[in-house]
C-alpha cells in the first residue's frame, strides 16, 4: 500500500496513477476531472490500475463495475471506491 493517509482516498487514486504514468516515463500533472487515458495510460495501464485500486483499498472491485467510465479519470475511481467502502 501506498504511504497516504486512510481517510485521503483522493489522494491515494492520485498517487497511484502518477505512479503508472511515471513507469511510462509521462510526467505531468493530472487533475481529478482529467480522463486518464487522454493523460498518457493505456488501456493494459487502466487494467493494471484497477489491480492496484483493489489492492490500495483492500476491496473486490465487481466484474459489472470493470468499465471504462469507472476508470475515465481520478473522480471517478474515488467515487467507485466510495460506493464500494
Amino acid at each position: 500500500m501506498l504511504d497516504r493517509p486512510q481517510d485521503d482516498p483522493a489522494g491515494r487514486v492520485a498517487a497511484l496513477v502518477r505512479s503508472f504514468l511515471a513507469k511510462r516515463s509521462i510526467d505531468r500533472s493530472v487533475g481529478h476531472d482529467d480522463d486518464l487515458a487522454a493523460s498518457g495510460l493505456s488501456s493494459l495501464d487502466m487494467v493494471n490500475l484497477m489491480l492496484a485500486v483493489e489492492a490500495e483499498f483492500d476491496l473486490k472491485i465487481p466484474h459489472r463495475e470493470m468499465t471504462p467510465s469507472n476508470f475515465r479519470s481520478i473522480a471517478h475511481i474515488v467515487r467507485l471506491v466510495h460506493d464500494l467502502t
